[in-house]
């Protein structure tokens, strides 16, 4: 084992240019503004052009690539490449492999990771192992999802929550070995499986699942269900994440959470007391845009110089599996 840090050494992001509307959704499903602001702090998200060919394929291309800028590094400096998510176009090759080819990564090994929202988390928290372990020297995450993709637009439940984007990151090994991830959690409840799941066939459809209509290849959710399991998770991991750290809520630059509902990241906030200002949210803006929305927020964060070098953040994300994690850095 070896004794470096990690160090993040630049970050991108992509998002679709293509706006749909609170608006826009209540032309093609029952359901209005006022009436999704209010449960979800949503009030547009961004959807690929899937007609253009647009994608998680391109979404992930682009994050990575201004990752790698950030860095002033070439892809072929990588030496592994990880991409996150749930709505890649195949299984086989895997969309890391593709991205590696587009880019210019040269052999750099690939796969993609399969932890829906907790992606991002998952990624950056295996590529800092990965480099401690003295394995790799530059590793390549990617946290991106284009959830339009997979969603029935007349399932009022899914699809006023989900949007499309990406957020990527490059990590380095680094002299200084306090540098890096000083805590991570990655669990996971395969027995809640049946609150966030998409059947690609009618075996794959939950015992006892109800409405008129269940498109295969779509995302199925138990909203009432989801909401319980992460607020709970979401104050849980956080007060783990100081607890074992040592560290208070004066520490913590920026709490970096999942966009999945601002009604769960507000009731986190009021139950931990975290200050607003350190806790934050653009869901009204792009909506849960699933493994791409942590990237997106550190990487928006960073570029507006709210989180720089020696700081310390803590990455929050929950998601279907049922699956969790968290990650304290210092960036």
């Amino acid at each position: 084992m070896t004794t470096c840090g990690v160090r993040i050494a630049g970050t991108g992001s992509a998002v679709p240019d293509r706006r749909l509307t609170n608006d826009d959704l209540a032309q093609m499903v029952d359901t209005s503004d006022e009436w999704i602001r209010k449960r979800t702090g949503i009030s547009e998200r961004r959807v690929v052009d899937r007609e253009s060919g647009e994608g998680q394929f391109t979404l992930a291309c682009t994050a990575m690539q201004r990752a790698l800028d950030d860095a002033q590094m070439r892809a072929d400096e990588l030496d592994l490449i990880i991409n996150a998510t749930v709505s890649a176009e195949m299984t086989c090759p895997s969309n890391a492999c593709r991205i590696g080819a587009h880019i210019g990564a040269g052999t750099a090994g690939a796969f993609d990771l399969v932890a829906a929202c907790c992606g991002y988390v998952y990624a950056i928290n295996l590529a800092d192992s990965l480099i401690r372990s003295g394995r790799h020297r530059a590793v390549g995450i990617i946290g991106c999802d284009a959830m339009s993709t997979l969603l029935d637009y007349d399932d009022r439940s899914v699809s006023i929550l989900f949007g499309d984007a990406a957020g990527a990151a490059v990590l380095v090994a680094d002299d200084d070995p306090d540098r890096g991830c000083l805590h991570q959690v990655m669990e996971a409840d395969g027995n809640g499986w049946e609150s966030l799941y998409i059947p690609r066939k009618e075996a794959d459809v939950a015992e006892g699942a109800v409405g008129e209509h269940i498109k295969l290849g779509c995302l199925r959710m138990d909203g009432k269900g989801v909401y319980r399991f992460a607020v709970g998770k979401f104050q849980k991991v956080i007060e783990e994440a100081l607890q074992h750290t040592g560290l208070a809520v004066d520490d913590i630059a920026q709490f970096i959470c999942h966009q999945s509902n601002v009604r769960i990241i507000e009731s986190a906030k009021e139950k931990i007391g975290l200050p607003d200002e350190k806790v934050y949210i653009n869901i009204d803006r792009y909506g849960n845009s699933s493994a791409g929305s942590v990237g997106l927020c550190f990487d928006e964060l960073r570029r507006a110089g709210k989180v720089v070098e020696g700081d310390r953040v803590i990455f929050v994300a929950f998601g279907g599996g049922m699956t969790w994690s968290s990650s304290v850095w210092k960036v």
